[in-house]
């Protein structure tokens, strides 16, 4: 009886939909996790460490999301979002991605990145809406999310490459946010 109610427990943890975040390519299975019931909290995350990007002249201070949970929480049960602020997703290689909204009030653009930091797509994002925005492309190595309607009201489009202090995406050092050290 035992191992069938742990097989049972299992069965449903790994059913459990990812927060904010799918991912897996073709398959669309979510990201793996390490916890065992959700891979999200069920609170809004502390602030993340920032980082200061730049679209053309237009600077946003943004927090970055690296590790799963910080992923799969995102922005969810967070009530506001300033307008030059933002959250930055980094995965380990470019694949296809799609973000929905569970737990997520604030209206927002999905900014979808190629590994070199330029914008490949945009998606607007309903509050507590779940239906995923899939990724067209399946290079999206980063995801960035601002309030909606943050790129038309700064003239911000696709195509647009995105910068660091420290020059482009792939020039950081995701662990440290320092720039990448060279052998």
């Amino acid at each position: 009886m035992k191992r069938w109610f742990s097989a049972v427990i299992l069965t449903a943890a790994a059913l459990v939909p990812a927060a904010c975040h799918r991912s897996g390519g073709a398959t669309g299975q979510p990201v793996e996790t390490t916890q065992a019931a959700t891979p999200y909290l069920n609170r809004a995350q502390p602030r993340l460490p920032t980082l200061k990007l730049w679209l053309g002249d237009q600077e946003l201070t943004t927090e970055v999301a690296r590790r799963n949970v910080e992923i799969f929480t995102g922005m969810m049960f967070r009530t506001n979002l300033a307008e030059n602020e933002a959250m930055l997703f980094v995965f380990p290689g470019p694949d296809r991605r799609a973000f929905y909204m569970r737990n997520t009030s604030v209206p927002l653009t999905a900014a979808y990145l190629a590994p070199d930091g330029t914008i490949l797509e945009l998606h607007d994002l309903k509050p507590f809406d779940e239906t995923p925005a899939y990724s067209s492309s399946g290079n999206i190595q980063y995801v960035l999310e601002v309030a909606q309607g943050w790129f038309q009201r700064h003239r911000v489009s696709t195509g647009a490459v995105i910068r660091t202090p420290y020059g482009g995406l792939a020039e950081l050092d995701w662990r440290t946010l320092r720039p990448r050290v060279r052998p």
